[in-house]
């Protein structure tokens, strides 16, 4: 009598979403280390030439213009054209703040030192958000909630001169971007985005806030010595 071999059926559904899955994060990288190589280009420019920031009122308003752009136009290949445009412009905005810290006594160990954490920290997440299989999704309010709360902070240390407040805001904006990483790149694999350029997006705003609010702390404690 001869025995048939035990078949075990796949979850074929799984892997197919397990694929798509590494295909966005795939992706997603390549297309935010473009973005990120573009937006320090643009920082360069704007350093050597010393151009003058584009103002608040401006910033706001392309930054959310163009984030809305990006959104209306996901699934077409122009969107990344403004992807592009959006992190270009940041990088625009980050000349005069790199200026500033290059001025200081040890500028440039200063802006080495926090692109230096930025990338440990992006890296040390991503490895983390790619193996772990806890479930991180209810992170997610609670980050989007600390940043508003975070960016009206900001804004009233401005407007009010408050170095301090201004202080307190740049560190609890790095944890809230390093926190967003490890959300962010966590939803690409779990399948939660699918969408590449809304991705990349995401986590170039994210260690972009995480370098400002960075090289702000480590230019304050520069400053004192």
């Amino acid at each position: 009598m001869q025995t048939r071999p035990t078949v075990i059926a796949m979850p074929y559904g799984a892997s197919l979403d397990r694929s798509a899955a590494q295909r966005v994060l795939r992706n997603t990288y390549a297309l935010l280390s473009l973005t990120l190589l573009f937006s320090a280009a643009v920082a360069g420019a704007a350093v050597a030439f010393n151009l003058p920031g584009p103002g608040l009122i401006l910033t706001l308003v392309v930054y959310f213009g163009l984030l809305f752009g990006i959104h209306k136009l996901k699934n077409r290949g122009a969107a990344v054209g403004l992807v592009f445009a959006l992190t270009g412009f940041m990088g625009w905005t980050l000349g005069p703040l790199l200026t500033r810290t290059l001025a200081l006594p040890a500028g440039g160990q200063t802006v080495m030192l926090a692109l230096g954490a930025t990338g440990a920290v992006f890296l040390a997440l991503s490895a983390y958000a790619t193996t772990t299989k806890r479930d991180l999704s209810w992170m997610g309010g609670f980050l989007f909630a600390g940043m508003i709360i975070a960016m009206l902070a900001g804004l009233a240390a401005i407007f009010f001169q408050i170095p301090a407040l201004a202080l307190t805001v740049s560190a609890v904006v790095a944890l809230l971007s390093a926190g967003l990483i490890l959300f962010e790149t966590k939803q690409i694999v779990d399948g939660g985005e699918t969408n590449y350029v809304l991705a990349t997006v995401s986590l170039f705003v994210s260690i972009f806030n995480l370098f400002t609010s960075l090289l702000q702390l480590f230019g304050f404690a520069s400053s004192d010595d």
